[in-house]
């Protein structure tokens, strides 16, 4: 993101609430994966919509912040063949999120049923769901009545759902502090502007 980007972020966001809705569900994604006894995050998202662009930003926070438990594990609907080791997990590894598992669900559009199924499993298991989620309204039973905590974008947009993941990625790599909110939201979009670590993804 340019500088020109950076501003235009910040003008947009002021006083719209987005900064209080993502720092908060950012933290309860980093404290989830803090707490005692915290297993994996996997992160997921649905049969149309691969969420790499997040578990790369995740990973970069992760070493950022030196919280190793943030980089996530992709997992895939169908991942193919002789897939890199970072890139061939599959939705069988939903079956095993139990206690202490973080399973964070991207989902800009409504997430079909086999995968509500698994993360239902997930959920009675233990583990904790998360979900950002592009559908404003949402029938109940789905995906937000499984979610713990839900981030909702209000549109499956390319743009703002992009910008949505970098913003909590940013944040989720962040440390509480008693800074205003407006301050928080400079360092967020500054971090967006500064060039990435070096990335697998």
């Amino acid at each position: 993101m340019d500088a020109v980007r950076v501003a235009a972020i910040r003008e947009q966001l002021t006083g719209t609430g987005w900064l209080e809705a993502v720092g908060g569900f950012a933290g309860s994604l980093r404290r989830s994966v803090e707490r005692r006894g915290a297993g994996d995050l996997l992160l997921v998202g649905t049969e149309a919509y691969e969420p790499w662009h997040l578990a790369a930003h995740l990973e970069d926070e992760a070493a950022w912040s030196a919280v190793p438990r943030l980089a996530p594990t992709l997992l895939r609907h169908r991942p193919p063949a002789g897939a890199p080791a970072h890139l061939g997990h599959g939705l069988r590894r939903l079956a095993e999120a139990g206690r202490g598992a973080t399973v964070l669900v991207v989902a800009p559009e409504a997430a079909g049923g086999p995968l509500l199924e698994r993360v239902r499993d997930a959920r009675r298991h233990g583990a904790t769901v998360l979900a950002l989620d592009g559908a404003a309204q949402a029938p109940s039973g789905d995906l937000a009545g499984l979610a713990h905590e839900r981030l909702v974008v209000g549109t499956a947009a390319e743009e703002p759902f992009d910008l949505a993941q970098h913003l909590v990625s940013a944040a989720a790599g962040q440390r509480p502090t008693r800074r205003s909110a407006l301050g928080r939201l400079a360092d967020l979009v500054g971090r967006l502007a500064a060039p990435p670590p070096i990335s697998r993804w």
